[in-house]
């Protein structure tokens, strides 16, 4: 990702509840500024961190999951 080379930030995903994330991602088409400030409050400067970078890629299966009923 580039954008977290010039921010030194990146979004810390295990802090992002599944359905609020979801819920921001279907009212962004219309409106960024609710994703924006899910995103924006969980962002941390620790880029080189390997277990905030794993539990990212772990998030993004969880968020990718359906829920069971």
């Amino acid at each position: 990702m580039v954008s977290n080379v010039l921010l030194k930030m990146c979004v810390y995903w295990s802090k992002i509840d599944k359905k609020d994330y979801l819920d921001a991602m279907i009212a962004s088409h219309m409106d960024s500024t609710r994703i924006r400030e899910l995103l924006k409050q969980t962002m941390t400067d620790k880029i080189g961190d390997r277990e905030i970078f794993m539990k990212g890629i772990d998030y993004s299966y969880y968020y990718e999951q359906e829920d069971e009923a």
